[in-house]
């Protein structure tokens, strides 16, 4: 296969300037300020980013916003030059980026066809030729002859997506704009990518709905800090993405909502989750171990105690509420400082956060030593093979055909 996207080591820099004075009095302040005068400061969006896309590939960059993904679009359509590096485009590009981009605001929607038609190359002709599936495809032939300053965004991406696969581009590039407008909409443009896939048109996405990624793009390339941290097939670079996104923003941590109350004979110290190696992590797959490890304090000897769970998911569906004494398992007597564990060999749950509570009480389970209510949370990951529901059952299909 050719190569229609190659980056050879790009990099990109804005520059920002400090905010001018706005008054006589800052300005006679700064006099006796050196150090705040206006100053150039350069803030580099790229840094050294190297990736090739092959003709007729779909790939996605991902990533959390200000990271690249969209400067890296601006530099293929060449709205931008890089300050370092090589960059090769081999066909015509079709782009959809910010909404509206582009578009003359008082000109009318025919007219913007015809001056973005030109501007990716397409003769008056040749515009003239695909107009009528352009309107159709765009369902705006009631507000074609308005100028386009008085569209809705969601009319900016008809027309703007309209425009760009029916030019015949080699590359498209769509920023974003997915999210904007009707189900019926994103639907039709989701099946005329697909058709374009099925023609060889290089797709480059950038989206933060990771559904979109999956469901258009083989491959991933994950960004951040104006770097490529992950570059392979979607599904394994969305995962890596979304459990780093999850362990940054997430910590064994109380819960605001949460409660604490007991009477402090026992008391819990420390709670911990733990993978299959062993390791503290609050983002799990379906089907992964997890071992709830708690750590508590009895300040005298208390006989047969009783220690339990309750898992709640965001949303306040109860889940589950296991404890020692359900599960059989007597505890004779505990004094000082120990550890128990619960351990789950093959998590059911599906994608979503879960609250934990925590409880130890007498062995009548009347007296509440120490109960941590909703403290805790840890996070599911979405399943490859199941998307809906709570748990994921673990059951088989089969067919049989009756002869």
């Amino acid at each position: 296969m050719s190569t229609a996207v190659k980056f050879d080591r790009v990099s990109k820099k804005f520059t920002s300037h400090r905010k001018r004075v706005d008054s006589f009095q800052e300005a006679f302040v700064n006099i006796f300020r050196r150090n705040d005068r206006l100053k150039a400061e350069d803030m580099w969006v790229l840094d050294d980013v190297s990736f090739e896309i092959e003709a007729g590939e779909s790939v996605a960059l991902v990533g959390p916003n200000g990271t690249g993904k969209s400067t890296t679009l601006k530099l293929i359509t060449s709205i931008l030059y890089p300050n370092a590096g090589q960059i090769d485009i081999v066909g015509r590009v079709g782009a959809l980026l910010e909404l509206g981009a582009g578009f003359h605001p008082d000109l009318t929607g025919r007219e913007n066809i015809f001056l973005n038609g030109s501007v990716l190359g397409l003769s008056r002709a040749e515009i003239t030729q695909k107009l009528d599936d352009i309107i159709a495809f765009s369902e705006l032939e009631a507000f074609l002859d308005m100028p386009v300053k008085h569209y809705s965004s969601g009319m900016f991406m008809r027309l703007g997506f309209s425009i760009a696969v029916y030019t015949n581009p080699d590359i498209l590039l769509v920023d974003e704009v997915l999210a904007v407008g009707d189900a019926h909409f994103q639907r039709k443009c989701l099946d005329r990518i697909d058709r374009l896939k099925e023609q060889g048109v290089t797709i480059v996405l950038v989206s933060h709905n990771l559904g979109d990624a999956r469901r258009i793009c083989k491959r991933a390339i994950w960004m951040e800090g104006g770097r490529i941290i992950a570059d392979g097939p979607t599904e394994s670079v969305a995962r890596q993405y979304l459990r780093h996104s999850y362990e940054q923003g997430s910590a064994v941590a109380a819960n605001t909502e949460g409660s604490r109350w007991g009477t402090g004979e026992v008391r819990i110290e420390q709670l911990r989750f733990l993978n299959a190696q062993g390791k503290e992590s609050e983002v799990f797959d379906t089907g992964d171990t997890l071992t709830i490890e708690i750590h508590y304090y009895a300040s005298q000897k208390i006989e047969q105690p009783v220690f339990g769970i309750g898992i709640h998911r965001s949303d306040g569906t109860h889940i589950t509420g296991p404890n020692t004494k359900f599960a059989g398992y007597d505890i004779s007597a505990i004094e000082g400082r120990g550890i128990v564990r619960y351990t789950v060999s093959s998590l059911s749950l599906l994608e979503g956060t879960y609250h934990l509570s925590l409880a130890v009480a007498d062995r009548h389970m009347v007296e509440m030593f120490d109960y941590h209510g909703r403290m805790y949370s840890f996070r599911i990951l979405p399943s490859q093979e199941e998307q809906y529901g709570v748990v994921s059952l673990g059951g088989q299909w089969l067919l049989t055909e009756e002869k």
